[in-house]
């Protein structure tokens, strides 16, 4: 099968190989015709070495298709069901499961030490244990999580990763409150996601922060109340907040530089939120005074910080009632041009239906 192949870390370009064999298949797994795919940064990331991921390997993680086959002890699951895939599934016997945090189970990590691929060259594997920039995969029965049929392909891969995030950081997370002030720093997929589970909430005022100006204007379509440049963000903290500072600040970066300027455009007693993920050797650095004295919460949000199941669950509820705008985000596309190119072999014919770049 076909499949867009990251030879080594650090290299900006994929390549289509048609030599690629999904493995792995056996009791406890299922086979997966994938029928769309989303680019999230998470990828790119990993790509470039900042997220730890042994090469060659298969990109992307978000992504929704069809059951082809269930291994041994599999229930729930039959040949031709719809799913998406979930790239941290819960074991459900760990202790953070076990406390309700299903979000934290290790269960889907140890599983991206194995490769789920092969070509004739030797192993390779898929990112996070999945590789969805492929025509199928083999993944655990707990990474199947099956959709209703009203729920498109394409809608359901943003939901496993992107929107599910970025809802989550504001919904569960965060928890923030109705007449609030929130800025969201980095308005990709993630922090468009963000951004709309803000506006769920009933936050009166949403600044997106973004270097990009046509990710500025999406942010505008998607319920922020006005999108500024970085440079700007000062003076609408000054216009909006009277220079206190926003009640909520979210970092969708993942880096340490735009988590420092996160903090300090949170008001004292305020919420930051770091939705990023950055590389193992970033630090983030505050000072012992004023992490007594300004009383700012330091909230890290993993995956939207709550059970995935139920937050499927609830960016559907959402997206059928017209609370949040999935369709328009598979079109907020950003160019990559070594990632793109090879997205773009993969989908002509029978391959992947479409791809949603974030």
């Amino acid at each position: 099968m076909r499949a867009a192949v990251l030879h080594e870390i650090g290299q900006e370009k994929l390549e289509v190989l048609d030599d690629v064999e999904a493995v792995g298949f056996g009791p406890g797994k299922v086979k997966l015709r994938i029928r769309a795919t989303g680019l999230c940064h998470s990828d790119v990331s990993a790509m470039s070495g900042v997220l730890p991921q042994p090469a060659p390997f298969i990109p992307g993680h978000e992504g929704a298709g069809e059951v082809v086959d269930v291994g041994d002890g599999v229930t729930g699951l039959s040949a031709g069901d719809r799913v998406l895939v979930c790239w941290l599934p819960a074991c459900g016997d760990c202790p953070s499961c076990k406390r309700g945090q299903t979000h934290l189970c290790l269960a889907g990590f140890m599983n991206a030490g194995t490769p789920n691929f092969k070509r004739p060259g030797g192993d390779v594997f898929g990112f996070a244990g999945t590789g969805t920039f492929t025509e199928e995969v083999v993944v655990g029965a707990g990474c199947a999580v099956p959709i209703p049929d009203d729920v498109p392909f394409e809608i359901a891969a943003l939901i496993g990763c992107g929107v599910t995030t970025g809802l989550g950081a504001a919904i569960n997370t965060a928890q923030v409150e109705a007449g609030s002030s929130v800025a969201v720093i980095g308005c990709g997929g993630v922090g468009i996601s963000t951004i709309q589970g803000a506006r769920v909430q009933g936050a009166a005022q949403i600044v997106a922060v973004d270097p990009v100006a046509s990710r500025r204007e999406a942010a505008l379509r998607f319920g922020a109340t006005e999108a500024v440049a970085p440079g700007e963000l000062a003076d609408a903290k000054q216009r909006i907040t009277g220079g206190e500072g926003f009640d909520y600040v979210f970092e969708v970066v993942g880096k340490s530089a735009t988590a420092r300027t996160a903090y300090e455009n949170t008001r004292r007693g305020g919420t930051l939120c770091v939705v990023g993920a950055g590389a193992m050797d970033d630090t983030f650095q505050v000072n012992m005074f004023e992490l007594f004295f300004d009383e700012k919460r330091i909230l890290p949000s993993m995956y939207g910080g709550g059970d995935v199941l139920r937050s499927y669950e609830r960016a559907i509820a959402l997206w059928r009632a017209g609370r949040i705008d999935l369709e328009s985000m598979i079109t907020h596309r950003v160019r990559l041009d070594g990632i793109n190119d090879a997205l773009d072999q993969m989908r002509t014919g029978e391959a992947l239906r479409t791809c949603i770049e974030l």
